[in-house]
């Protein structure tokens, strides 16, 4: 039990280091997340295929993963060029309204009652951004941008629950990159004439912070979580997984002295967030306690 909890929130803080990784890595937005999804379909179909996890799929299934890998991808370009535009803690506090847009999104697609705690917890998470946005609108566009990187965030796990009824993780995950791989592909030249790249080929320290974000907050960071997850309960692992943001700023202050640049206001909508999450956590663990008393546990 020890070992996986020490791997579950190993692949918490490797999930925290994105952003960081993020503000290193000099390509544009998207050729940062092309040569990502490149590496990682590589490394997945190497270490899957060897192991022989991937499952063949039929054609129509896999467009279905391809469609949802595309939204995966335009997350990931909406949340670094929201960190390219403002910064790694701005682009966290604001990715945080993934909350508000998974109480809005899931009852709608899942068809399922709306839980009114959730979406209000939400709303109060998009009322710290406000608060944030109204005190410093230096950072407008990379806060709008965070908005649409948790709004496309919330969209594909939703599906991928879905997917994992069917599929093992490892065929759904290869797949997915994959698909995201080609219809970023696609995508790209046209995304590449609205926002111009200053350089197209990865320079030996961008490779080298590629590789660090592929393999580990990518390939290992799954592993790890997938490990944990075969030990622990989902609600432990879920819980945990909210300190990501927390992580990924704390780096940002340490390594890149973000602390400095932000205002009173960023600290205040922060501290918003961080309430509601404290508040979440707790009813969420005395809820825990209560269906296991219920149960004789």
């Amino acid at each position: 039990m020890r070992k996986a909890f020490l791997q579950l929130h190993a692949a918490v803080f490797l999930a925290g280091f994105t952003g960081v990784l993020g503000h290193l890595i000099t390509l544009n937005e998207g050729m940062l997340v092309w040569y990502r999804l490149l590496f990682t379909s590589l490394i997945m179909w190497l270490i899957f295929g060897l192991r022989k996890k991937i499952r063949p799929l039929p054609v129509r299934t896999i467009l279905r993963i391809g469609g949802v890998g595309f939204i995966a991808a335009m997350h990931w370009i909406t949340f670094y060029a929201s960190i390219k535009y403002s910064n790694v803690s701005v682009a966290l506090v604001t990715f945080s309204s993934l909350g508000f847009f998974t109480a809005v999104f899931e009852p709608m697609i899942l068809r399922k009652r709306v839980n009114r705690l959730e979406l209000l917890f939400g709303l109060l998470t998009i009322g710290g951004i406000a608060v944030i946005f109204h005190f410093d609108t230096e950072y407008k566009t990379g806060i709008i941008l965070g908005l649409i990187s948790g709004m496309l965030a919330a969209l594909f796990p939703i599906f991928n629950r879905q997917f994992l009824q069917e599929m093992n993780s490892e065929t759904m995950l290869t797949w997915q990159q994959t698909g995201a791989l080609l219809s970023i592909s696609v995508f790209l030249p046209f995304y590449l004439q609205w926002f111009p790249a200053e350089h197209f080929l990865i320079g030996r320290n961008d490779f080298f912070w590629m590789m660090i974000l592929v393999v580990f907050c990518s390939v290992i960071a799954f592993q790890f979580s997938s490990y944990a997850l075969k030990r622990l309960s989902a609600f432990t692992v879920n819980i945990s997984f909210n300190l990501e943001p927390v992580y990924g700023i704390l780096m940002a202050f340490v390594l890149f002295h973000e602390n400095k640049d932000l205002n009173a206001g960023f600290y205040l909508g922060f501290s918003i967030i961080l309430l509601v999450l404290l508040v979440h956590v707790l009813l969420l663990v005395r809820d825990e306690k209560r269906k296991r008393r219920a149960a004789g546990i």
